[in-house]
C-alpha cells in the first residue's frame, strides 16, 4: 500500500461554521474511522462506538433544526459530510444517511408534541435509527406492502415481516410503514416504533457482497402494540411520507457514493505514482493517465450534480427529478470508478491487502439501494414524458 496521502477534496463550503464542521469530521475520519475501517469490516464488526461517538459530536442530526437537537446545516453540507464518511467507511456513511432517512418522517410530519418528546434523541441523544419501508414480496413496489397495522382503542397493532432493513436488529427505532387501510398507496400509514418493543424481533443479517460491518437484516413484527401517539401523519399519508423521504435519502446515497468513488481514484493515483515498470512510474503511460482522467471527471460531475440537487431543496424548490439523477449518475459512476481503480492496481488490486477490491464490492450495493436504478431511470423519464400510457 502507498505512502503517499490524498489531499483533501477542494470543498466550496456557505460559512465558516460549516469549513469548522468539515475539519471536524476529517480529524473523526482520520483517528477513529478510517485506521480500522478495513479490519472490522473483514471481520464484519459493527462500529456503534463510531454513532455513538458521531451523535456526541452533532454528527447524526446534521439537517434538522436546533431545537430538537439538530444541526441547522443544509443539505449541501450534510451530504458533503456524508462524502467524508462514506470515503473512509462506507458502512458508517451509510449508516448515517439511512439514520436521517429515519429521523424525517417525525420530523417533518410529526405534531410539535411527538417532536418534542422523541427528536432530542434521536437526533443528539446517541439513539441509531432504521427505516422499514421493503418487504420479501415488496421492493420496488413499494405500494404493495403487506404489513399491517390495526387500530385496537388507543394502541395499533402491527404484524408483518420487512426485509433489507439496515441496522436491522441494532437499531433504537424504526420508522415502519404499514398498511391500515385499502390495497394500494392510500392505504399505508407510518409508526415510530420503539427498537425494543414486545413482540419485534430481528432476523439474522443477511450474508452479503460487501458492507460486512454495517447489519442488514429481516423484521418481524407479531402482534407489536404501538399507541397511537406513535402515528406519524394523517391515517393513509404514509406513502407520502416515504417517497418524500426517498428523494432526500436517494441525495444521501449519491453522496455516499462519490465518496467511495474519491477513496478509489486517491488509492489508483497514489498506486500509479509509486509503481514502476520499464524504468518509470506507470502514471507516466498515456493509458493509465487517461483512465485517471477519466475517473476524476465522473467523480466531479456526480458531486456537482448531487450538489446542485442539495441547493434546490435547501431553497425550497422541487428536487425529486434531480434526486434521482444524482443518485443513477453517482452510483453508477462509483462502479465504473471503483472497477477501474481495481484495473490501475494489477493483480494487487484484486486482493485483500489493498482496499480497492472492498470499495468495489460496497460500489455495487449503492445501485440498488433507495431505489434501484432502473427505477431512478423511470422517475427520471416520467419527469420529461409523463407517466406511462397502460
Amino acid at each position: 500500500m502507498s505512502d503517499r496521502a490524498p489531499q483533501p477534496v477542494e470543498r466550496r463550503l456557505p460559512t465558516e461554521e460549516s469549513r469548522q464542521l468539515v475539519a471536524l469530521v476529517r480529524d473523526i475520519v482520520s483517528k477513529e474511522i478510517a485506521p480500522r475501517a478495513a479490519e472490522e469490516e473483514d471481520a464484519g464488526h459493527f462500529p456503534r462506538e463510531v454513532f455513538t461517538l458521531l451523535s456526541a459530536s452533532g454528527l447524526l442530526g446534521l439537517p434538522y433544526g436546533s431545537e430538537h437537537g439538530g444541526g441547522d446545516q443544509p443539505y449541501e453540507v450534510y451530504l458533503q459530510v456524508l462524502e467524508e464518511l462514506a470515503a473512509a467507511r462506507l458502512t458508517v456513511g451509510l449508516g448515517v444517511s439511512v439514520h436521517s432517512l429515519a429521523c424525517h418522517a417525525l420530523a417533518g410530519y410529526g405534531t410539535e408534541e411527538q417532536r418534542a418528546a422523541h427528536l432530542p434523541a434521536m437526533l443528539s441523544g446517541g439513539l441509531l435509527g432504521a427505516y422499514c419501508l421493503s418487504e420479501p414480496a415488496s421492493g420496488s413496489d413499494a405500494a404493495s406492502l403487506r404489513t399491517k397495522a390495526v387500530r385496537d382503542g388507543d394502541d395499533w397493532v402491527i404484524t408483518g415481516t420487512k426485509a433489507w432493513i439496515t441496522h436491522g436488529g441494532v437499531a433504537d427505532f424504526y420508522t415502519v410503514l404499514a398498511r391500515t387501510g385499502v390495497e394500494g398507496s392510500r392505504g399505508i400509514t407510518a409508526f415510530l416504533v420503539p427498537g425494543d418493543a414486545e413482540g419485534l424481533n430481528a432476523a439474522l443479517p443477511e450474508k452479503k457482497m460487501g458492507m460486512k460491518g454495517s447489519p442488514t437484516a429481516q423484521l418481524n413484527f407479531d402482534g407489536v402494540r404501538v399507541g397511537d401517539d406513535r402515528r406519524i401523519g394523517e391515517e393513509g399519508q404514509g406513502f407520502a411520507i416515504a417517497l418524500s423521504a426517498l428523494d432526500s435519502g436517494r441525495l444521501g446515497i449519491a453522496a455516499c457514493a462519490i465518496g467511495v468513488a474519491q477513496a478509489a481514484l486517491d488509492e489508483a493515483v497514489a498506486y500509479a505514482t509509486d509503481r514502476r515498470q520499464f524504468g518509470r512510474p506507470i502514471a507516466d503511460f498515456q493509458g493509465l493517465r487517461f483512465m485517471l482522467a477519466d475517473m476524476a471527471t465522473q467523480i466531479e460531475a456526480g458531486r456537482a450534480l448531487y450538489l446542485e440537487a442539495a441547493r434546490l431543496r435547501d431553497a425550497g424548490e422541487p428536487f425529486s427529478r434531480q434526486a434521482a439523477m444524482a443518485k443513477l449518475f453517482c452510483t453508477d459512476a462509483a462502479m465504473r470508478v471503483t472497477t477501474d481503480a481495481v484495473q490501475v492496481l494489477g493483480g494487487y488490486g484484486y486482493t485483500l491487502d489493498f482496499p480497492v477490491e472492498r470499495l468495489m464490492r460496497e460500489a455495487k450495493v449503492l445501485q440498488i439501494v433507495e431505489g434501484t436504478n432502473q427505477i431512478q431511470r423511470m422517475v427520471i423519464a416520467r419527469h420529461l414524458a409523463g407517466p406511462e400510457t397502460r
